[in-house]
């Protein structure tokens, strides 16, 4: 099976109960992010049966099979099982009847059980199970939660992304990854980043070597994941190069065919980092509350020529 969820990691998650102890969960993996609820299915209807989901019985589905005669009931069973379904979970601490739990081990399937409401359940499965199995890329860069708004700094290696990183942290936001980062594509909409698991909490200054954030600044100074809102590139000071003044017009850069605003900031001596990501972060955060300086600046200098006029 290519990429997919270990059963094993999903029931720790999401704190299920294994009811089928005998069925081994290594190496069983989940690989599609969608769940279904076998309504049809429990009553004889297996055209379209989608399979390869998470299984899950809630209260409807439960009191159905309470009105099946035994035979009927052994039947379905025996025609589920043989669907090699990942695995089947019961919400609302229901209990499944022995007879399935036998037939489900026989086969290898594990059955689960939660405490947790259906419609609930499901949707935090789907919405963690979204997260786990998006399609994900590695770069180089640092993602900092800048004012709540995921900004990736990006460059050469050297030209001080880890020590702007530094400065912001110093300054009370959070680090989600330095040097790399790994970005899921969770919808068309949504970029999310987040650290491998060797280099979390991690930073890598030149002369002084690995510092561990966490353990210097706290726990409240790093964060697990983050949206990526923002990319500010890095880049030596050329004279030759035309740089943007004004930010009329909104710059991106591409992730997994999503967009991303990004902003190339020139390095020279004097200019301080972290200020400059600190403001590019309050900037995208009043654009997006329907706010934009440039045009506010664009609209007074109309107003003032046309009164000149």
């Amino acid at each position: 099976m290519g990429h997919g969820v270990k059963l094993s990691e999903l029931a720790e998650k999401m704190e299920l109960k294994n009811l089928t102890p005998t069925v081994e969960l290594k190496g069983k993996e989940v690989s599609i992010p969608e769940v279904n609820r076998p309504a049809l299915q429990l009553s004889g209807f297996f055209d379209h049966f989608d399979s390869d989901r998470v299984q899950i019985i809630g209260y409807v589905e439960y009191t159905y099979l309470q009105t099946l005669d035994y035979e009927r009931k052994i039947k379905i069973y025996d025609e589920l099982v043989t669907y090699k379904v990942p695995c089947i979970v019961f919400s609302r601490n229901l209990e499944p009847d022995k007879e399935l739990i036998e037939k489900a081990a026989k086969q290898d399937i594990p059955i689960f059980q939660t405490e947790k409401q259906t419609s609930g359940f499901m949707a935090e499965l789907i919405r963690w199970m979204n997260v786990k199995l998006a399609p994900c890329i590695s770069i180089h860069g640092v993602l900092v939660d800048v004012y709540g708004v995921g900004v990736l700094i990006m460059g050469e290696s050297g030209i001080g992304k880890s020590e702007a990183a530094l400065e912001l942290i110093k300054r009370g936001h959070r680090l989600v990854t330095d040097d790399v980062v790994e970005i899921r594509k969770v919808s068309d909409e949504t970029l999310v980043g987040s650290a491998p698991d060797i280099t979390r909490h991690f930073i890598e200054l030149r002369g002084i070597g690995i510092v561990d954030v966490k353990s210097m600044f706290g726990v409240q100074s790093v964060r697990e994941t983050q949206n990526i809102d923002l990319v500010i590139t890095l880049e030596d000071w050329s004279r030759e190069k035309e740089y943007d003044r004004l930010g009329l017009e909104e710059s991106y850069t591409e992730f997994l065919g999503n967009k991303v605003v990004c902003h190339n900031i020139p390095i020279r001596p004097g200019r301080n980092l972290a200020t400059i990501v600190e403001s590019a972060a309050v900037n995208h955060r009043q654009k997006q509350m329907g706010y934009n300086a440039a045009q506010e600046l664009y609209k007074r200098v109309q107003e003032n020529l046309a009164k000149n006029r």
